[in-house]
């Protein structure tokens, strides 16, 4: 009974995917699709040997792998050669018809993504891998089988197919992907398409199963059980099989169409979901590909036209300040609205007051703008001969815009920042560093449950967490929670507050005050109110302390805000004052750096650093010449390799404890 009902639900999910993400029309609410997966995932849970490779619930992303394996392309991914303008496409055709008496092209949207090859065998999805060199490319298998609109298994059990497509990260879904990867202090991506590719060659497929990636496929390159004479035909083919096929492509029997064609197509950019960078022009007609061939590059019977950045006149009306969640102050210009590469455009980034002296961008200015990668509208050029005296010249403002916290820029940086601990602007990020693994470590507080907790306004700073106990009632309603879970995270809130000074330091995200900087200073100093009452000299004869982490911790502690905050946390009963301070050291490791690699046989790596710091040392975690000791532990790799080269002295973990008295 229950291996039917799994076949129904595969078939039911299967077709509800396709509805949804290959022909946008769906015909079920996302809770309804949720609950038939739910359903399919707990019967393969109680019936392992029914799972199959294209059960819909194999997209979730399994264990991270290892490495990619090398794929070689028995058909080669080649790239198009690229044109740029109306007379290089005349050109081309001219090319075309000099070898050929009557031919029809298909023209296609360009696809700005990263591209892949798929293969079916009897229908189900065996392989997939990235374009690499044309020839050898890496098996991303199981971060594919997390696309969506890759089918699993197709319409159609052809006997074996390969095709290949452009997988792509939706704008919106980027620019949410950015800001998220911006309040978590990680790589911010320059285009979606370098999103697509860093998503798909993760390790992890876990991660490219977060990102809502899609696919186009716009190729047949090998096919056993059908024929094709066309290249529009096998588009209809793969259409039908269950694929996402390059929407909208035009046949045109002369290049005057081509170029009409290809002007349709430029037209729409802007206006999608997705990337357009260009046109492809390919012969239609199968044979007569073969009879043109290829050159060790590029096809003879294809180019991409490559659209060039739409510019438009307008005015720059104001300019005003954004505040990023990590506090950043960014200017933008507010525009006089203009139609560029497809939508309308009333705002652009201005970057940084660098980058608007270096312009020479004023108020008032009649200025040149274009969206950068068809996306983000920015600032080209000022048209200076336009100005007429009335033009104003921007300054950026002393104090945040969100808060009135001062704004402080520091030397040799682009970037003014709010240092307003408690600026709404800043919220999300502040409080998911605060909860973060180095900082104060409370297990269950996600980024998630703090975009939900901020969403329903049960916290806006740091100081609501430990708050949290009071609003027990209103979170245990909340979808996703339930009591178990409500309760396991308020213990684990409580258990945080004997965290200690060292970590409550990390947590306040004090620019330039990390891990290593905040047990120096809980070393230093009693408890948090020592600390807040220091001055520069005391700061700056701490070790490692300089002149910018001491005007850094000084600027923290006088903000009005950040008095507001101690006062609440004290009031919570979070413990401020320093386990460290005052204890006894040994010194015999005083000024002296080690460098730890390799497993050792009892020490775990923590500890180790722990027995350094603690008798005087620095651990560092790479080796130079003022380096004094390398511990080393079995599987030692390059750090040795370099000290010996060095001369650096080399000891074990029995040496280590001796010097030490341990």
């Amino acid at each position: 009974m229950d291996e039917k009902r799994i076949k129904e639900l595969r078939e039911l999910i299967n077709y509800h995917n396709y509805k949804y993400n290959v022909l946008d029309d769906p015909e079920i609410q996302d809770r309804e699709y949720d609950m038939l997966l739910k359903e399919l995932e707990q019967l393969e849970e109680m019936h392992p040997g029914l799972i199959t490779p294209d059960s819909p619930t194999q997209r979730v992303g399994g264990e991270p792998i290892k490495g990619f394996k090398k794929v070689s392309h028995e058909v080669p991914m080649q790239s198009l050669q690229d044109v740029f303008s109306i007379d290089e496409l005349r050109k081309f055709d001219e090319r075309i018809e000099k070898s050929l008496d009557e031919y029809e092209y298909v023209v296609e949207q360009k696809i700005d993504g990263l591209s892949v090859s798929l293969e079916y065998e009897n229908g189900v999805l065996t392989r997939g891998s990235t374009r690499g060199d044309g020839l050898v490319g890496e098996d991303i298998t199981a971060n594919l089988r997390t696309v969506k609109s890759i089918p699993l298994r197709l319409r159609e059990d052809v006997e074996f197919l390969e095709v290949r497509g452009e997988v792509y990260l939706p704008v919106g879904d980027f620019l949410e992907l950015n800001e998220k990867q911006e309040v978590l202090g990680d790589k911010i991506f320059a285009n979606p398409r370098n999103a697509a590719a860093g998503s798909l060659r993760q390790l992890d497929p876990r991660v490219a199963a977060e990102r809502n990636l899609s696919i186009f496929v716009f190729n047949v390159q090998q096919v056993r059980g059908r024929e094709f004479s066309t290249h529009s035909e096998s588009l209809e083919f793969l259409k039908a099989v269950g694929f996402k096929v390059s929407p909208g492509y035009y046949i045109c029997n002369k290049i005057d169409e081509v170029i009409k064609a290809v002007d349709e197509i430029g037209n729409l950019r802007g206006n999608d979901s997705y990337e357009i960078d260009g046109a492809v022009i390919k012969v239609n007609d199968l044979t007569q590909r073969e009879e043109l061939g290829s050159t060790s590059k590029n096809p003879r019977w294809a180019v991409a036209y490559k659209y060039p950045a739409e510019q438009k006149e307008t005015i720059l009306k104001n300019i005003f300040v954004q505040i990023g969640r990590t506090g950043v102050l960014t200017p933008n210009a507010e525009l006089e609205p203009v139609r560029v590469s497809g939508s309308n455009v009333s705002r652009a980034t201005l970057h940084n007051i660098d980058f608007i002296t270096s312009k020479d961008i004023r108020i008032g200015d009649h200025v040149i703008i274009q969206k950068a990668g068809d996306i983000i509208p920015e600032v080209v050029e000022v048209i200076k001969e336009k100005r007429d005296g009335s033009e104003k010249e921007f300054v950026m403002p002393n104090s945040c815009p969100a808060c009135g916290s001062p704004v402080g820029r520091e030397e040799n940086m682009a970037a003014y920042r709010c240092t307003g601990i408690e600026c709404p602007a800043q919220q999300f990020r502040s409080i998911v560093h605060f909860c973060s693994k180095p900082a104060m470590n409370i297990d269950g507080l996600g980024p998630s449950l703090i975009d939900l907790f901020i969403k329903k306004e049960l916290i806006s700073t740091i100081g609501d967490i430990f708050y949290l106990h009071e609003k027990r009632d209103s979170m245990v309603i909340l979808e996703g929670l339930g009591e178990k879970s409500v309760d396991k995270l308020i213990e684990s809130i409580d258990l945080s507050k004997s965290n200690g000074l060292a970590r409550l330091l990390v947590g306040f995200g004090i620019r330039h005050v990390g891990s290593r900087a905040g047990k120096l200073l809980a070393k230093s100093f009693s408890d948090i109110d020592a600390l807040g009452k220091a001055s520069h000299e005391e700061l700056i004869v701490i070790d490692e302390v300089g002149d910018i982490m001491a005007n850094s911790i000084i600027s923290f502690f006088t903000n009005p805000q950040t008095t507001h905050l101690l006062g609440r946390l004290k009031e919570a009963g979070v413990d401020m004052a320093s386990s460290d301070y005052g204890v006894k050291k040994s010194g015999v490791l005083l000024e002296k750096t080690v460098v730890l690699t390799g497993a050792l046989p009892t020490l775990k790596r923590d500890e180790a650093k722990k027995l350094i710091e603690d008798n005087g040392g620095k651990a560092s975690s790479s080796v130079s010449k003022k380096t004094d000791y390398v511990l080393a532990g079995s599987e030692a790799g390059s750090k040795l390799t370099k000290a010996q080269t060095l001369g650096v002295t080399i000891i074990d973990e029995e040496e280590f404890l001796k010097i030490i008295g341990g």
